[in-house]
């Protein structure tokens, strides 16, 4: 399958060739991304940097969402004219693959054109595909255990006590936290499978194999998961709310001591001013008994694509500022966007003490970052992940979790046309 993929994807890309219209070379650079305050504002900096040294560069900005760039890659591509897309654009990490694989005309080959020493090995695997880079890392999905260090001194314990352990090791202190303090220790969405999905990355597995087969009913580190998930749910130790907002709220109001996600989870928690000087972060627990298990994970994020035919040598160009340590030094104050580039951490914003965190937490995620193993998501990530969610909740219910997965499994394989 991993050949056909291969052929697939050159005959795609023969044939289209002839087909495509490509936008014109017009030393301007045209960039899509969302979000205001995070990848526009980064951007806008970027773009005030790059115009020192390249006053005559017009950079152009747009607000388009991530689902409506999906959809004009997909239109582009379909009628066979590129130049309705920008020169550069963003994309979800998880989705990356999946519109590489579906649209490799559109995404230019930038693998002996960007130098990608100094990312974080799991991080530019999410835009690679057959071992060819289409992507520019950007914000990191690092995953973080963050805790509220006053409830955990009222248990006797300090987040020292919770770093490098066990699923296991957890479970046993986190009944204790829980019991003098009255509170879960964790908080989660229910029914998203993130969680899941965080922990069986930490092990380097994945939801497909390699060839890009399903691999859910067989995969142990699923299995593994899953049951330490159910089995803290089951004890109060994990609290499952209904929303994203009631599970910001837990954190909010200090009715838990604490969650584990991507370290943008940071910005929710820093938002509660009276709260600074209570939270400390480490790393996640490891699943035992399972080949590559580690403490380290990441969960979203983003990276960033150049259309073909656009002023490719241009937009790499301009693109270099993702390899620039005074780059990600200024974007962090403003947007808290945190780099994937191991370089960034040594910059004297991530170096200095978080006055909320109380010590060096952007230095410490960068660093996090670089440990995180590699995993596949391929083009039927999302439909894994629901099938998987759905055999997650059920198995909490009182269901049998192997027939639960081989469901899951029967799922996506319908949805892959198998």
């Amino acid at each position: 399958m991993k050949k056909l993929l291969a052929v697939l994807l050159a005959l795609t890309l023969v044939l289209s060739m002839s087909a495509v219209a490509f936008a014109a070379e017009d030393g301007k650079i045209t960039i899509w991304t969302w979000d205001p305050n995070f990848n526009i504002a980064s951007m806008k900096i970027g773009a005030d940097m790059y115009h020192v040294d390249h006053p005559d560069v017009e950079i152009e900005i747009q607000e388009v969402q991530s689902e409506d760039i999906e959809t004009a890659v997909a239109q582009a591509a379909v009628a066979g004219d590129l130049s309705t897309l920008p020169d550069i654009m963003l994309c979800q990490d998880n989705s990356f693959q999946k519109m590489v694989i579906n649209y490799p005309e559109v995404y230019t080959d930038i693998t002996d054109k960007y130098d990608f020493e100094g990312f974080g090995e799991a991080k530019a695997a999410y835009s690679t595909v057959e071992g060819r880079h289409y992507g520019i890392p950007f914000d990191a999905g690092t995953v973080v255990a963050a805790y509220r260090t006053d409830y955990l001194a009222e248990a006797g314990y300090t987040v020292a006590d919770l770093t490098d352990i066990t699923w296991t090791e957890f479970a046993e202190k986190a009944k204790e936290i829980k019991e003098k303090t009255g509170k879960p220790v964790f908080c989660t969405q229910a029914g998203s499978g993130d969680w899941i999905l965080i922990m069986i990355q930490s092990c380097g597995a994945s939801m497909f194999t390699e060839e890009g087969a399903v691999n859910l009913k067989d995969n142990e580190a699923i299995k593994a998961a899953i049951t330490v998930y159910a089995d803290l749910v089951k004890q109060g130790i994990i609290l499952e709310t209904n929303s994203w907002d009631e599970m910001i709220g837990t954190l909010a109001n200090g009715s838990v001591c604490g969650t584990f996600n991507g370290c943008w989870i940071l910005g929710s928690i820093m938002a509660t001013a009276d709260q600074s000087g209570k939270w400390d972060i480490t790393n996640l627990p490891s699943l035992e008994g399972i080949e590559g298990a580690t403490h380290y994970s990441n969960n979203g994020g983003s990276s960033w694509a150049i259309t073909q035919g656009t002023d490719v040598d241009l937009a790499l160009d301009f693109m270099q500022l993702y390899r620039n340590v005074d780059f990600y030094n200024a974007i962090l104050p403003t947007t808290s966007a945190i780099a994937t580039f191991a370089p960034a951490k040594e910059a004297p914003n991530y170096t200095a003490v978080n006055e909320f965190m109380g010590s060096p937490v952007f230095a410490t995620i960068v660093e996090y970052g670089m440990s995180v193993p590699s995993n596949i998501t391929g083009a039927y990530y999302y439909d894994a992940r629901n099938a998987m969610a759905t055999a997650i909740t059920n198995y909490i219910n009182g269901a049998d979790l192997d027939s639960e997965l081989a469901q899951a499994e029967d799922t996506v394989n319908f949805a892959m046309g198998f």
